[in-house]
Protein backbone atom coordinates (compact mmCIF):
# COMPACT_ATOMS: atom_id res chain seq x y z
CA UNK A 1 0.00 0.00 0.00
CA UNK A 2 1.45 3.36 -1.01
CA UNK A 3 1.19 6.66 0.85
CA UNK A 4 -1.83 7.93 -1.13
CA UNK A 5 -3.79 4.73 -0.48
CA UNK A 6 -2.96 5.00 3.21
CA UNK A 7 -4.05 8.67 3.24
CA UNK A 8 -7.41 7.74 1.68
CA UNK A 9 -8.03 4.93 4.18
CA UNK A 10 -6.93 7.10 7.12
CA UNK A 11 -9.27 9.92 6.06
CA UNK A 12 -12.20 7.49 5.93
CA UNK A 13 -11.34 5.92 9.29
CA UNK A 14 -11.04 9.34 10.98
CA UNK A 15 -14.44 10.46 9.66
CA UNK A 16 -16.09 7.33 11.03
CA UNK A 17 -18.93 7.31 8.50
CA UNK A 18 -19.30 6.67 4.75
CA UNK A 19 -17.88 9.49 2.64
CA UNK A 20 -18.05 10.75 -0.94
CA UNK A 21 -14.84 10.75 -3.03
CA UNK A 22 -14.77 14.57 -3.11
CA UNK A 23 -14.89 14.78 0.69
CA UNK A 24 -12.21 12.10 1.01
CA UNK A 25 -10.05 14.08 -1.44
CA UNK A 26 -10.33 17.23 0.70
CA UNK A 27 -9.47 15.39 3.92
CA UNK A 28 -6.57 13.47 2.32
CA UNK A 29 -5.38 16.58 0.41
CA UNK A 30 -5.43 14.71 -2.91
CA UNK A 31 -7.04 15.23 -6.33
CA UNK A 32 -10.59 13.86 -6.62
CA UNK A 33 -9.69 11.84 -9.74
CA UNK A 34 -6.77 10.22 -7.93
CA UNK A 35 -9.02 9.38 -4.97
CA UNK A 36 -11.59 7.75 -7.26
CA UNK A 37 -8.90 5.53 -8.81
CA UNK A 38 -7.54 4.60 -5.37
CA UNK A 39 -11.06 3.76 -4.12
CA UNK A 40 -11.61 1.47 -7.15
CA UNK A 41 -8.32 -0.31 -6.42
CA UNK A 42 -9.06 -0.66 -2.69
CA UNK A 43 -12.59 -1.95 -3.46
CA UNK A 44 -11.11 -4.71 -5.64
CA UNK A 45 -8.74 -5.60 -2.79
CA UNK A 46 -11.66 -5.73 -0.35
CA UNK A 47 -10.35 -2.88 1.83
CA UNK A 48 -13.18 -0.45 1.03
CA UNK A 49 -16.93 -1.02 0.78
CA UNK A 50 -19.78 1.07 -0.59
CA UNK A 51 -22.69 0.95 1.88
CA UNK A 52 -24.75 3.24 -0.39
CA UNK A 53 -24.33 4.65 -3.87
CA UNK A 54 -21.35 7.04 -4.21
CA UNK A 55 -20.39 6.70 -0.52
CA UNK A 56 -17.39 4.69 0.64
CA UNK A 57 -16.12 3.37 3.96
CA UNK A 58 -13.30 1.10 5.15
CA UNK A 59 -14.33 -2.57 4.87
Amino acid sequence: MDAKEKAVLDAMKKEGKPMRPGDIAKKAKLEKDAVSKIIDKLKKEGKVSSPKRCFYAPA
